[in-house]
């Protein structure tokens, strides 16, 4: 359908999936001047109490801070250090094969997406425990087919609809039915640990705080890695987030060609044996152990899926994060693609009266952005993880130039925001 006679202003707009990038575009649409905003959220759940790391680019965060989608009293680690260890005997830290730059600012998933729910206007219809089971179109504009949670069912009529809600959306299904995520092979672990608990990791000739806090750690191994950085807790501390990349044991039984996760409390025990391998045979010491203090029953898994959708609109299913990109965490940008899709999204709305292909333009914008994305990811991949180097042999001009080779497109952190996109907010 399409978009050219949509009055923005007084425009009902729904946002299907309330995280990070459902509050974002969310903050879009009111900006650019939207009337009533309506966001549905599945789950019930506290989403601020979620402690799952991210890290964004200072580049990136410099531009997003100019749109108005981050600010600096959104809590933050700043990060300046990529340093690159492999197990050498008992030696605790391991060996210490390179230390590349690293300018990124960590955060903390549950306290950022606080922050950004706090800057909703009152009158944003939040809607939690909703479960959207269908998009339609129609001539005067799409539905929503929508459960409440308690047996009740109805259909909601919007002006526009934006598509935030993960890589199963159901608004991708509606614009474009034959995108499927792909599995690539290999699962992420995740886990964090409360800071105070390191000093637990008791090794001789080690002090209690061997690394920095402006230190982000690679854990290589053959066939995979562990990255480990300090995120902030939402509560004034730190917690040493870890995401560990391998492939899953033989014979685990897992289902993954259909999209899916692990959450907390759901791995089997195969999972977790080789979870233990990794982290006491694989990992140096120190690291290994690190992992290991994140009780079983908290960790997590995140299986690997990539794709994305030839284009970000479909007229008026409009769609944003990882419901219509999903590109491997390696890019270090998933969080940063969802703010920016924010952003450009505000920038396309703005444009409508005098513009009426602004959100086609943001959809092959952003669709162009994704393709590099999901391309990087699968490159950083094989590098990482499916095809990794001997790491032993590897030195410091070593690592930076196989790093180099695998960023081919230096999208690593993600790509710069158009000009127009980056001026701050009314």
């Amino acid at each position: 359908m399409s978009t050219d006679r949509i009055p923005l202003a007084g425009a009902e707009v729904a946002v299907v999936g309330g995280s990070i990038a459902g509050c974002a575009t969310a903050l879009a649409a009111h900006r650019a001047g939207a009337g009533r905003i309506t966001v549905h959220e599945r789950t019930e759940g506290h989403l601020a109490d979620r402690g799952v790391g991210l890290a964004v680019h200072n580049d990136r965060y410099a531009e997003l801070s100019a749109a108005g989608y981050l600010d600096a009293a959104m809590p933050w680690v700043q990060l300046t250090t990529r340093r690159w260890y492999v197990r050498d005997g008992a030696v605790p830290l391991g060996r210490q094969i390179a230390a590349l730059p690293f300018p990124f600012r960590s955060y903390c998933w549950g306290p950022l997406w606080r922050e950004l729910r706090g800057r909703l206007p009152a009158d944003t219809v939040f809607r939690q425990g909703v479960t959207v089971r269908a998009v339609s179109d129609a001539a005067d504009g799409p539905r929503l087919h929508l459960d409440d949670g308690a047996g009740g069912r109805r259909t909601d009529r919007f002006d526009l609809v934006i598509g935030a809600d993960g890589y199963r959306s159901v608004v991708r299904d509606a614009a474009f039915p034959g995108v499927r995520p792909r599995y690539a092979g290999y699962l992420a672990w995740r886990g964090a640990v409360p800071a105070e608990r390191l000093t637990e990791l008791d090794f001789p000739g080690l002090g209690p705080a061997p690394w920095a806090q402006e230190d982000c750690v690679y854990g290589v191994f053959p066939g995979g890695h562990v990255i480990i950085y300090r995120i902030p807790d939402g509560h004034g501390g730190h917690r040493a987030n870890w995401v560990l990349y391998t492939s899953p044991p033989a014979g685990a039984g897992l289902d993954l060609d259909s999209p899916t996760s692990l959450p907390p409390g759901t791995l089997t025990e195969a999972l977790h044996t080789r979870l233990a391998h990794v982290a006491g045979e694989l990992l140096p010491p120190y690291w290994g152990g690190l992992v290991g203090l994140t009780p079983p029953h908290e960790v997590f898994i995140q299986p690997m899926y990539d794709f994305t959708a030839p284009r970000y609109t479909a007229g008026r299913l409009l769609l944003a994060g990882d419901a219509a990109t999903v590109a491997r965490p390696h890019t270090g940008a998933g969080a940063v693609k969802a703010l920016q899709d924010a952003a450009a999204l505000e920038a396309a709305l703005r444009a409508l009266p005098e513009r009426p292909d602004a959100l086609e333009t943001y959809g092959t914008e952003r669709g162009a952005t994704g393709r590099t994305m999901v391309e990087l990811g699968r490159g950083l991949g094989r590098f990482l993880v499916q095809d990794t180097p001997d790491w032993r042999t590897l030195d410091q001009a070593g690592v930076a130039g196989a790093w180099a080779a695998a960023d081919g497109s230096g999208a690593f952190g993600g790509r710069a925001l158009k000009e127009g996109v980056r001026t701050p907010h009314d």
